[in-house]
């Protein structure tokens, strides 16, 4: 037996990266997994990924940071499964970097319509769902960039820091309809746009000295969907190498 078995579970920006990895798994378990992408290419190449390995799986062009998008993603899915059990708002991008003074209202706009304005909007379509059905599991992935400063991110880092504390007002308003709600805190993990910076990159700020599979953060992912975390609401799990645990003192040596 899988450990989603039986469970849908709707799956955002799935069409490459983390998104990928976890609809992957997902299926795996048991799941009947609605892969979800702004991009039609990706997502599409997901599905039929899923569909060669046995498993089941539909894809739903949306972008889910438009309001009218996301209801009709939530309503194709009731069409085609009748429930939603497992929600990961995970469709995210990086966006500009740059100082806060340079960076423009509309590279704002976009990192927080796209990041944290799409964990409100899929949220409220779909908690209702959850509501009549007595029960269900949202996890959303925000970042160590939600915990800790990192220099050049002010939008993303304003975005995932949303998604933080947006994740515990949700686990706090329905934990006791038997809704779930937490959040992914990925460090840097070697998918998508990051894949490329990452040769360049000096790594020994990272604890464990790598960056990250996508894979690992969707284990962490299925550990929250699953029964093996129904006394966890609420919570920010942190997939990061170690990487916020590393605090860099500006001392020479230590003070005697």
């Amino acid at each position: 037996m899988g450990k989603l078995d039986g469970k849908v579970a709707l799956i955002t920006g799935a069409g490459s990266g983390i998104g990928r990895a976890t609809a992957l798994l997902f299926a795996t378990e048991g799941a009947r997994v609605v892969v979800v992408d702004r991009v039609a290419d990706g997502g599409i190449e997901t599905t039929k990924m899923v569909e060669d390995a046995g498993d089941e799986a539909v894809f739903i062009q949306t972008d889910v940071s438009k309001s009218f998008e996301v209801e009709r993603m939530v309503k194709e899915t009731l069409v085609t499964y009748e429930r939603i059990d497992v929600l990961f708002n995970n469709a995210g991008i990086m966006g500009t970097m740059a100082l806060t003074a340079e960076l423009t209202e509309e590279d704002w706009d976009t990192v927080l319509d796209v990041n944290l304005k799409s964990v409100f909007l899929c949220s409220k379509n779909t908690i209702p769902v959850m509501l009549q059905q007595g029960s269900g599991v949202i996890i959303n992935t925000a970042s160590v960039h939600g915990l800790i400063r990192v220099p050049g991110c002010p939008a993303y880092g304003a975005s995932k820091a949303g998604i933080v504390l947006l994740t515990k007002q949700m686990a706090a308003e329905y934990a006791r309809q038997n809704i779930r709600v937490n959040c992914i805190c990925p460090g840097l993990i070697e998918s998508g746009i990051t894949a490329q910076y990452i040769p360049a990159l000096e790594l020994d700020y990272i604890p464990q000295g790598r960056a990250g599979q996508a894979e690992e953060v969707a284990r962490a992912a299925l550990y929250l969907a699953s029964d093996d975390s129904t006394y966890v609401t609420g919570a920010s799990l942190v997939v990061d190498g170690g990487w916020t645990t590393e605090v860099r003192m500006p001392l020479k040596e230590l003070p005697t």
